[in-house]
């Protein structure tokens, strides 16, 4: 009787080991905390300690180090992503204000006109431009003006001028005929003193 409860013992036992070691096995997969819950939890207790074997420890220690590399790795490859963003924006940056310069510029040149060599705004060129106008509209009424003055005297004096012509003309025909008459008087009274 015994012996079948030795091998009941045994049986007992190595399922119970078996069972212990399927229920509480290590994974070592997923995140550090979940490896360090299953580490924990897989464990032998003596007392108040956990017994750790040395397998799951260096595994855990491995995984530990390529989850610190793996995060220098994407930190060093995010900050070279940040500096790389960093001077891109430093170029916008700058073209940027390049840009908004050449607008404030390309602006003040639409704005203005160069008259003379000189940048003009363009409202005060107009108001340039219309009085220069409006002047010179002023100075050619004037001399249309003028011109029609002097165009009405000039032909007053050619008119002016043809009848004192023709009165000359009548005088002199006149005085012509007065001083022939007068001359033939002489010759006749000349004549006439020669009979005598």
């Amino acid at each position: 009787m015994k012996i079948p409860v030795l091998i009941f013992t045994i049986f007992l036992f190595i399922s119970n080991i078996t069972f212990c070691q399927t229920k509480n096995k290590f994974n070592p997969t997923g995140t550090v905390n979940d490896q360090f819950e299953s580490l924990i939890n897989s464990s032998n207790k003596y007392q108040d300690y956990k017994v750790i074997k040395l397998n799951s420890l260096l595994k855990l220690k491995g995984n530990i180090n390529d989850s610190l590399v793996a995060s220098k790795k994407e930190i060093l490859s995010s900050a070279n992503t940040i500096n790389s963003q960093l001077k891109t924006i430093d170029s916008l940056n700058i073209s940027l204000a390049d840009s908004k310069n050449e607008i404030t510029t390309l602006n003040s040149k639409i704005e203005s006109i160069s008259l003379l060599g000189i940048q003009v705004e363009k409202d005060l060129f107009k108001t340039i431009m219309f009085s220069i106008i409006g002047v010179l509209i002023l100075l050619l009424a004037l001399f249309i003006s003028k011109f029609k003055s002097s165009n009405t005297v000039t032909k007053q004096s050619q008119k002016d001028f043809k009848e004192l012509e023709v009165e000359y003309d009548d005088h002199r025909r006149k005085a012509l005929e007065r001083e022939q008459k007068a001359m033939r008087k002489l010759q006749d009274e000349l004549n006439k003193q020669k009979k005598d």
